[in-house]
């Protein structure tokens, strides 16, 4: 499964830092951002229970911040 977020971190090296806290606070989760992209994206797969609000938590707490992004569902016109 994937969960995807959006965030205000914009530097690499911030990102970085993160990404490296994330990995060693959460094993077992495939993390990466897309700095590129408007939102700034936290994209995390997982297989395991995982629930999005420990890691809005855990980056909320480091000063940036962080929401998942809904679903949306459009319909076929």
């Amino acid at each position: 499964m994937v969960e995807v977020f959006c965030t205000n971190i914009q530097d690499s090296t911030v990102a970085s830092k993160i990404l490296n806290e994330i990995e060693g606070k959460f094993p077992g989760l495939k993390v990466n951002f897309d700095l590129e992209d408007c939102d700034k994206i936290l994209r995390i797969e997982f297989s395991m229970d995982f629930e999005p609000k420990e890691v809005i938590e855990f980056v909320s707490h480091r000063g940036h911040t962080i929401y998942a992004l809904e679903d949306i569902i459009y319909p076929i016109c």
